[in-house]
């Protein structure tokens, strides 16, 4: 039946309007790829456009510790990204990638059908992007899921395939896609989830990274291994069915072999890696490229420092440890008993009042100026401008020797030191010894009453350890790129003498007395330490600092609101804490036994004063923020109510308050009085206001200070 004229001239007319339509539209969509592309930056500026960096950080036995940072790999070149790498992706993500113009209109109609078949129901049109539309949403549109965003994203795709080829595109694609776990790029993903580089992905591991761009979050190995096995399973049967892999190469891709690097631990050890971190801006210029940081932290040492905290703290307790090596290398760092409940720092940002500990300062001071351990001091009571220290014990031993006052920490005596070598005298002996925090010159500051940070008083015991020398703490060895161009390696500094070496072997003998004999016993681990404990008033704080072959420990507990904790003192739960890692980090080193029979060597063999890191007589005095002033302080409000501190009659309360003579210690510490005693040197001349040194006993050798 012929069509009536009028249905022909309308079917016409509207066939027309189409045509015209539809080349009007074509013509638009000529002129917005072409404005697009013009607009798109060069193949050079899209490979340097990264938007962070991925850091790697390793322990000293190169185990990798944390990765941090939107996690981007060194960039591959399309010839260096392997070949089933490759294949993996175009098959699950666009098989028919290298036919279509960037969009592909077999994709788009078949995810029209399922749209259709699926209405109503919410599901979102599914499996029409194709590789180069996706690598222009990643790059220049986001995920909200509109029909302007998908126009956007189809005239960008076609707009890249005019400017770049498909090799470019593909290249693009595989060092920016997101993979998941942090890692943007085939690179920063071998890294993240196999430990070695994109370049020597085997098919398995393509499988694995190539199935993980459909869900990255659900399918990433760090989130659920088994799903993403078994989503790599169905790339490998995809590759088979398209042709990509042989059958033998499929029954040969066995993905329970697989190694998939562990999780980095979340814990103690974050509290290394916050202080440790930051230093790289000190270190390095900021590159873009991935980086890859070597530490010092010893993973059996910071496991053992985490347990023993945390089996000796009080209940309601907080702890802190920093253990260092001789040169200064943090080899364990502890921040609080639980990184994942508090990550603030109390080993390296928290400033407690030191309590005795502080008397380090005090007797480094008095040896210098002219003691030695076996100097004689009257323990009796003390007023200084209305300050009146007393002892823990309400008691008062009368003429005892300087070695006697620093083993059972006597307050008393401490106050009598710090009177005669100047209370500025000792200030300028702890930021000597690296004290950062402002130290009064009030009297009682002798006892500790200024805040110091637990890393500090760490540094100043391993300054002692190391005879003298001064000690930074350091906790980057090396820093690399990714490719292993060396950018940062430590360097040990030895030039900084703090105090003569006599000076530390003194302060050595009296800090290894207080362990064999004083308020530090339960620090003894079977081989020579030398330490000092520290408590502060009502018992808020409790310190034990001290070293043995080589490493040096500094330990802190107490309560983060400052409130008292029973039965808290430095000779109990931090000495204990000291004692059992310190037998852990030191089992494999060899037993060193301390240099403390020292005599005043020759002038000539003194370091000259300008090898001192500041002058070792300076008398600059500083107030009560640290800064210097002339003269002498006087402020008539220093406290008058006695600070305590323990004495060893909270540890021993049977102890006889006995003089710890020279052949009593030289039994205490096995020696044979009179065998390697060397020869007497000569007289020193008077020191004015510096009670002069007795004859020392039959057989023994005194320290002598130097002129």
């Amino acid at each position: 039946m012929a069509m009536p004229q009028k249905v022909k001239i309308w079917f016409w007319r509207l066939f027309k309007i189409g045509l015209g339509l539809g080349a009007a539209g074509l013509i638009a969509l000529v002129a917005a790829v072409v404005v697009a592309m013009q607009s798109l930056p060069s193949f050079e500026s899209l490979k340097s456009s990264t938007n962070g960096q991925m850091i790697r950080v390793h322990a000293a036995d190169g185990t990798v510790i944390v990765s941090l940072g939107p996690s981007f790999g060194r960039w591959l070149g399309y010839d260096e990204i392997p070949r089933t790498m490759k294949s993996a992706i175009v098959a699950v993500e666009d098989k028919r990638y290298r036919y279509h113009p960037g969009v592909d209109p077999v994709g788009m109609a078949r995810a029209a059908v399922f749209a259709f078949n699926n209405r109503g129901t919410g599901r979102r049109m599914q499996g029409a992007s194709t590789i180069t539309q996706q690598l222009a949403r990643n790059i220049f549109l986001n995920n909200s899921y509109s029909m302007g965003r998908k126009v956007r994203e189809m005239i960008l795709a076609l707009a890249l395939e005019r400017k770049f080829s498909k090799d470019q595109i593909l290249e693009l694609y595989l060092n920016k896609v997101y993979f998941g776990g942090g890692a943007y790029g085939i690179d920063a993903a071998s890294r993240r989830f196999f430990g070695h580089p994109g370049t020597k992905l085997s098919l398995s591991e393509a499988a694995i990274v190539a199935g993980l761009v459909k869900a990255p979050s659900y399918y990433s190995p760090t989130a659920d291994s088994e799903a993403a096995l078994a989503r790599a399973k169905v790339v490998l049967d995809v590759m088979r069915s398209n042709g990509v892999i042989s059958d033998s190469q499929r029954e040969g891709a066995n993905l329970a072999t697989v190694k998939m690097t562990p999780e980095a631990p979340q814990n103690s050890v974050r509290y290394f890696t916050d202080w440790a971190l930051p230093q790289l801006d000190l270190l390095i210029d900021e590159p873009n490229e991935p980086l890859e940081v070597y530490t010092t932290i010893d993973l059996k040492m910071q496991k053992a420092a985490t347990a023993s905290l945390r089996a000796a703290a009080p209940k309601g307790t907080q702890a802190a440890m920093v253990s260092m090596d001789r040169d200064g290398a943090v080899r364990a760092m502890v921040g609080g008993l639980d990184y994942v409940t508090s990550n603030y720092n109390r080993a390296t940002t928290a400033v407690r009042q030191p309590g005795s500990a502080f008397k380090l300062f005090v007797y480094l001071s008095a040896l210098e100026g002219g003691y030695t351990p076996e100097t004689g001091i009257v323990d009796e009571p003390v007023d200084i401008e209305g300050w009146s220290p007393r002892n823990s014990n309400g008691r008062y031993a009368g003429e005892i020797n300087i070695r006697t006052a620093f083993a059972y920490s006597v307050n008393t005596v401490a106050a009598k030191l710090g009177q005669d070598v100047g209370f500025g005298t000792i200030a300028s002996m702890a930021r000597r010894f690296g004290v950062t925090t402002p130290v009064n010159t009030r009297p009682s500051m002798v006892l500790g009453t200024s805040d110091v940070r637990l890393i500090d008083m760490t540094r100043a015991f391993a300054s002692v350890a190391r005879k003298g020398i001064a000690v930074v703490p350091y906790g980057i060895t090396r820093v690399t790129t990714a490719d292993g161009r060396e950018l940062y390696k430590h360097r040990d500094d030895t030039s900084r003498v703090l105090v003569a070496p006599w000076v530390a072997a003194g302060i050595t003998d009296l800090l290894q007395t207080a362990v064999n004999t004083g308020t530090g016993r339960a620090a003894q681990i079977g081989r020579p330490v030398a330490g000092k404990t520290g408590t502060t008033s009502s018992n808020k704080d409790g310190w034990f600092l001290g070293f043995s072959s080589g490493i040096t420990t500094g330990v802190w507990m107490g309560k983060d609101n400052a409130k008292p904790v029973s039965g808290l003192s430095g000779g109990t739960a931090p000495a204990r804490a000291f004692a059992s890692y310190m037998k852990v980090a030191v089992a494999g080193r060899p037993v060193e036994k301390f240099d403390t029979e020292v005599t005043l060597p020759e002038w000539q063999l003194e370091p000259d004063n300008e090898a001192y890191f500041g002058s070792p007589d300076d008398l600059q005095y500083v107030d009560e923020d640290g800064y210097p002033i002339p003269g002498v302080v006087t402020d008539p409000a220093y406290p008058t109510q006695p600070y305590e501190e323990e004495s060893v009659d909270d540890i021993m309360p049977d102890a006889p308050p006995a003089r710890i003579d020279q052949e009593w210690i030289d039994n205490v510490l096995g020696r044979t009085p009179g065998q390697s005693a060397p020869p007497k040197p000569a007289e020193p001349k008077p020191t004015p206001n510096r009670p002069q040194p007795s004859a020392p006993a039959s057989g023994s050798t005194q320290q002598q200070p130097r002129p």
